[in-house]
């Protein structure tokens, strides 16, 4: 794991798209993150881009913009202008780096303008950025595991192997949809505590999960471990993920082998994917508490305690259907912070491959619902809502206890520092819809 800063996270640094230059933006030139986008509405092909301030810059239209670039950048940049992003993912981090430093000299005041080269975000739509070939969704956050367990189980909250090891079950990529999809109200079998035998029909707990995405970039061989000094360099960068979840089908059907219809019907993930490059700044101090059991050696290393976290703030907010048609804005449900897992990116990665497993570029993971130590820092409605038992009441005097069809979850995300711009993600957008 790296913490040098170079040229492209200056403070300092502005840029010719006069929009990235705006304190509140999430794009500023510091940032760059990646997607895959086309023209809304069009047939045209997808092909990557950078975000830049309210505009994307369309690598496939670069021409000889990076003539004076060298040739790893120039190459990275072909790869990145593909329709998916795993051959860029695959590439590794000096090429990332080398495509970063050239972008970053493209776009800044000091260059020409190339306004030709730039497609507005408004007239953009967006792919999922990568072809997911595997999904693994991990459980990180101590906060949101205690306060699930004290709902199922009152004696014994916190199982015996959680501060341990990374839990984590393997999910569903194909129902991986980008931010603005809607998807249907799921359908499956649920038992409540005073039933006789299960019942099939719509669920009726319907809940979101306040997330982070990890995409791996370089993969490794079959056989050979990731250490966790090394596992960032095997990741490409992080985006916003809301893990839909059926609690009621989850109930009955988790135990024994874990989550599975109640979960891959649908996850959303935000457009943009930010570099652990351009996240170097935001780095944050790791703990664990003392009297915890400390990390086995294979999940140690020395910048874990350090620099091992990472400060990302992370909100979501809830639009009704009624909100909607009055043109109410969407309001706060909760606001927490990436800091608070309970395990690393990079324990994430190691303990992932220490049984000899393969990640592939453009495999996901996803970090579990982040909640914090505070109550306004849950992620999920059966936090917010003691299991379902004490509503929410919204500003226009509509009540939640969970999901109600029509009603728009969004997830956003930033890290912000004194001194240092804004570095966002954009947003992770889903739209519930009745059930078939």
């Amino acid at each position: 794991m790296s913490m040098i800063l170079n040229e492209t996270h200056d403070p300092l640094l502005t840029s010719w798209v006069a929009s990235s230059n705006a304190p509140d933006t999430d794009f500023p030139i510091q940032n760059l993150p990646f997607g895959v986008f086309r023209r809304r509405g069009s047939d045209e092909a997808f092909r990557g881009g950078v975000a830049i301030g309210d505009q994307v810059l369309d690598l496939a239209a670069l021409g000889d913009a990076l003539d004076g670039a060298d040739d790893a950048a120039r190459a990275a940049a072909r790869l990145a202008a593909q329709d998916s992003l795993n051959a860029l993912m695959a590439a590794g981090p000096q090429a990332w780096s080398a495509l970063r430093l050239a972008l970053s000299r493209l776009l800044r005041s000091d260059a020409t303008p190339r306004p030709q080269l730039l497609v507005a975000q408004a007239d953009a739509e967006y792919a999922v950025p990568a072809r997911i070939g595997d999904y693994t969704d991990f459980y990180t956050s101590v906060h949101h595991a205690t306060a699930i367990g004290k709902l199922f189980r009152p004696d014994n909250p916190l199982l015996p192997n959680y501060k341990w090891v990374p839990i984590g079950y393997h999910g569903r990529c194909s129902t991986i949809g980008v931010s603005g999809e809607s998807f249907r109200r799921p359908r499956g079998q649920v038992r409540g505590v005073s039933d006789a035998e299960p019942a099939f029909g719509p669920s009726r707990r319907m809940d979101y999960e306040l997330e982070m995405g990890i995409f791996i970039g370089a993969g490794n061989a079959q056989g050979e471990p990731i250490g966790a000094a090394e596992a960032e360099d095997h990741v490409f960068g992080l985006c916003l993920l809301n893990d839909w979840s059926a609690r009621d089908i989850q109930a009955w059907e988790y135990q024994p082998l874990g989550p599975f219809l109640s979960k891959n019907f649908a996850s959303t993930i935000s457009p943009w994917i930010v570099t652990m490059e351009a996240l170097a700044p935001y780095r944050a101090a790791w703990t664990r508490d003392a009297l915890d059991p400390q990390p086995l050696p294979y999940l140690d290393y020395a910048g874990l305690r350090g620099e091992g976290g990472l400060d990302i703030a992370l909100e979501v907010l809830l639009q009704t259907e009624a909100m909607r048609r009055q043109g109410q804005a969407p309001v706060r449900l909760a606001l927490s912070n990436f800091r608070h897992a309970y395990w690393t990116v990079a324990q994430l990665v190691a303990h992932h491959t220490v049984n000899g497993c393969a990640l592939r570029p453009g495999d996901l993971f996803g970090s579990g619902t982040q909640s914090g130590p505070q109550a306004g820092e849950a992620g999920s409605l059966l936090e917010l809502t003691a299991g379902g038992k004490q509503p929410l009441t919204l500003p226009n005097g509509e009540q939640r206890l969970f999901l109600e069809d029509g009603d728009r979850i969004v997830l956003r995300g930033w890290a912000a520092r004194d001194g240092r711009p804004r570095v966002g993600f954009g947003e992770a957008a889903g739209t519930m819809l009745a059930a078939r």
